[in-house]
């Protein structure tokens, strides 16, 4: 809530203070904007303007009002912060990140700024400098409910949950109204597999703080929505008629409907939601298909038979890595669940090393910086596993890199990968499409980049998994894919939903359940409504 700070006594504010009481920040402008035409050098007030303008989802107004404060007051750090804020609302990151920083410089002890700078800099997938700005978050005013949450963020970051689950349980007994902290214990709990204390928390944290919204998402991700779930589903419809909900909560809320009304078999209502929300996911993401199909063709022309051979001859002898990579929904984490649930075997989730080292110019020295990584993660195992599944597009560099590393590829049938993508959550800053034909474009240009690492790859460096086959009869694909990656046989691979490690991706609770073909053909129920999608129905 906008607390209007006028430097005067002013009627219009104060009457434009009610109407923010009331919940109608729209109401509200005309008397700010009139306010502030009679006030010309009042920085104040345009900084009020623009809080009204984001509470009302009126971004480009809010930049507009927030400049307008910076150019009478250049030293206006609140100013500055907001105006990070309704930049990265309407998607310039940039913009945003560099005015949280200025923030951060005009007033040091200014929290929120190097807190909202940690959190963009994780969207961006800069893990390393979002946990040095949560750091200096937690150090700027070190008795703070915000400094706390910023301190958890950064354990949280580092993979470190169990300390950040006790930090949070901290600041939520001295603080029980941080809901934020609610929030994040609620995302802990759902990868540890403690669904209905997730939901519990989630559903708290969704009830009382409407900025959260975009939790739904993973609140209805904890169980099956059913039909004694209609208050659920009447809050997550209420809030998605608010004027001022960010374009990631939208979509998000968007696809937890989505969930909902699937686990409801209403496929019709299920796809609307799934369709609105890539529609506003398509209004943060940018997809160039044709500059997509070219990385493809130039990746397919760059690795032949020889060129993969050559290089591999001089790649460092390495075993330790198995890389799980494929289209994302395609198995690649049920496939780490079962590998980590081998004794030898440890879980090192989704690293994001290949995709900023795809350019380098010295491939032995990256395989060396990853190796002393993956030891960092897992000291004594004897294989750690990498599941970024956009590691497809660098199989060719790893391979030559580490030529003794067995690669996994994960495949499914091209209509159930391509739904499900449709039905999930990526960050925005992930530039692959979710929907429509420049989903089904990509989808086939990597099938293309996948045949030709299965003909320029060693048949005993490169084991394929296709989930329609391991869900179909598990004990046999489990077995060659033991074998494939040199492990003795652990009968813990034929039970990976009691394997106890923390899970981070979309799969989280699919993974804690006993391996289970309900999810194969799942298309078939979507058949009326898949629109361009339909056209892979062919590919298998």
């Amino acid at each position: 809530m906008v607390n209007l700070q006028p430097t005067r006594a002013d009627p219009r504010l104060r009457r434009a203070g009610q109407f923010l009481q009331a919940g109608r920040p729209a109401e509200a402008l005309p008397l700010l904007y009139e306010a502030a035409a009679d006030a010309p050098s009042d920085a104040g007030i345009r900084h009020d303007l623009g809080q009204v303008c984001l509470q009302a989802g009126r971004g480009r107004e809010a930049v507009e009002a927030f400049e307008a404060a910076l150019a009478r007051n250049p030293r206006f750090a609140l100013a500055r912060l907001h105006l990070g804020i309704a930049l990265q609302s309407l998607g310039d990151d940039p913009a945003a990140l560099a005015s949280y920083q200025a923030a951060s410089q005009l007033q040091p002890s200014l929290v929120e700024a190097r807190y909202h700078a940690g959190a963009l800099l994780e969207t961006l997938g800069r893990r390393s400098d979002a946990i040095a700005a949560f750091r200096r978050a937690a150090a700027a005013t070190p008795r703070t409910s915000l400094s706390r949450l910023a301190g958890a963020r950064a354990l949280l970051a580092e993979g470190r949950d169990a300390e950040a689950e006790r930090a949070l349980r901290q600041l939520l007994t001295l603080d029980p109204a941080a809901l934020s902290a609610t929030e994040l214990l609620g995302m802990i709990a759902s990868s540890a597999g403690r669904f209905e204390e997730a939901f519990a928390l989630l559903d708290q944290a969704t009830r009382n703080a409407p900025q959260l919204a975009g939790s739904y998402y993973e609140l209805v991700r904890c169980r099956r929505v059913t039909r004694d779930d209609f208050d659920l589903i009447a809050r997550m419809q209420a809030a998605l008629a608010a004027a001022n909900l960010q374009t990631e909560a939208r979509l998000k809320l968007h696809l937890a409907l989505g969930k909902a009304f699937d686990d409801l078999d209403d496929p019709a209502t299920a796809m609307r939601h799934y369709d609105a929300a890539d529609a506003w996911r398509s209004t943060l993401c940018r997809f160039d298909p044709v500059a997509f199909e070219a990385r493809i063709e130039g990746l397919i022309a760059r690795f032949t038979p020889e060129t993969v051979a050559r290089l591999a001859g001089s790649g460092r002898r390495d075993p330790t890595p198995i890389l799980i990579m494929g289209l994302p929904r395609t198995g690649t984490t049920l496939v780490e669940h079962i590998l980590s649930a081998h004794p030898d075997v440890h879980a090192g989730g989704e690293l994001p090393f290949w995709t900023e080292h795809a350019a380098t110019p010295d491939p032995a020295a990256a395989a060396a910086d990853y190796t002393r990584l993956l030891r960092s993660l897992a000291a004594g195992a004897e294989r750690v596993t990498d599941k970024s599944p956009f590691n497809i597009l660098q199989a060719g560099l790893i391979h030559t890199a580490l030529p003794d590393a067995i690669i996994v590829l994960c495949s499914r049938h091209a209509i159930d990968t391509a739904l499900s993508i449709h039905r999930t959550y990526f960050n925005q800053h992930v530039a692959f499409p979710t929907g429509g034909e420049a989903l089904v474009a990509a989808l086939c240009a990597v099938e293309r980049l996948a045949a030709h690492w299965r003909s320029v790859l060693p048949a005993d460096r490169l084991h394929e998994v296709v989930y329609d086959d391991l869900v179909a009869a598990p004990e046999p694909v489990i077995r060659r894919l033991v074998a494939a990656c040199r492990l003795p046989w652990s009968d813990a691979c034929l039970r990976p939903e009691q394997n106890p490690r923390t899970v981070h991706t979309p799969s989280r609770w699919r993974v804690r359940q006993p391996i289970s073909k309900a999810a194969a053909g799942s298309w078939r129920r979507y058949e009326a409504w898949l629109g361009p999608l339909a056209a892979l129905e062919p590919l298998r």
